[in-house]
C-alpha cells in the first residue's frame, strides 16, 4: 500500500500516506472487500479501502471549501431607492475585495464581498452617510481595504512618487533634447 500512495501522490505527500497508515492501525478505515478494519498495514497483501479514504481526502478538499450559507439579502439586489442605491455603488467602487484584492468589491463575485456590498446598502439604507460606512469600514480593516488612502505619514509616498518620478522623466527628456540640440 505504501508503494502505491507514493505513487499517486508523490513523494512530497508524506503526511497524508501517514495520516492513512494510523487510521488503518487504529481500525478506522475500512477494507473494501470485507468492510473489516484493515489489516493490511499488518500484512504484506495490499488493500483498497485506504487509498480510496486517501484520494477522497484530497480531492473532496476543494469541495469542503464553499459555503452553502446563502447570499446575504442585498448581496446582489438593488436598494429601491435609486439616490441611495447610487451612493452605494459609489462607495462599493471605492472599497477593495479582501479576497481578490485587485477588485473593488462592486465587482467581485467572491462571497465576502458579496457580504460588505450587502452591509454597505443595508447602512445606506438605514440613513447612514458613505463617508461614515467608509471610515468604519477603515477602522476595521485598515487603510489597505480603501483604493483611495487617506494622506498620513505612511501613505504621503503612494501621493508624491508619481509626481516624483513624473518630474524625473521630464528632466531626463529636457536634457537629451537639449543635447541634441547642442550636438
Amino acid at each position: 500500500m505504501r508503494g502505491h500512495l507514493q505513487f499517486i501522490l508523490g513523494p512530497g505527500r508524506g503526511i497524508i500516506r501517514r495520516m492513512v497508515e494510523r487510521a488503518r492501525l487504529l481500525g478506522t478505515i475500512g477494507c473494501a472487500q470485507s468492510h473489516a478494519p484493515c489489516t493490511a498495514a499488518r500484512s504484506p497483501s495490499p488493500c483498497r479501502g485506504g487509498l480510496f479514504a486517501a484520494l477522497l481526502l484530497v480531492f473532496a478538499s476543494p469541495v469542503l471549501a464553499d459555503s452553502l450559507m446563502p447570499a446575504a439579502k442585498y448581496a446582489d439586489v438593488q436598494l429601491a431607492d435609486p439616490a441611495q442605491e447610487k451612493q452605494a455603488k459609489a462607495l462599493m467602487e471605492t472599497i477593495r475585495c479582501l479576497v481578490c484584492q485587485g477588485q473593488s468589491i462592486a465587482d467581485s463575485n467572491a462571497e465576502m464581498a458579496g457580504d460588505m456590498r450587502a452591509l454597505i446598502r443595508t447602512r445606506i439604507e438605514a440613513g447612514e452617510k458613505p463617508e461614515a460606512i467608509r471610515a468604519w469600514l477603515i477602522e476595521r480593516y485598515g487603510d489597505w481595504v480603501s483604493f483611495k488612502p487617506p494622506l498620513d505619514g505612511l501613505t504621503w509616498p503612494l501621493y508624491l512618487l508619481p509626481v516624483a518620478f513624473l518630474g524625473l522623466g521630464i528632466w531626463i527628456v529636457s536634457g537629451r533634447l537639449k543635447r541634441r540640440r547642442k550636438g
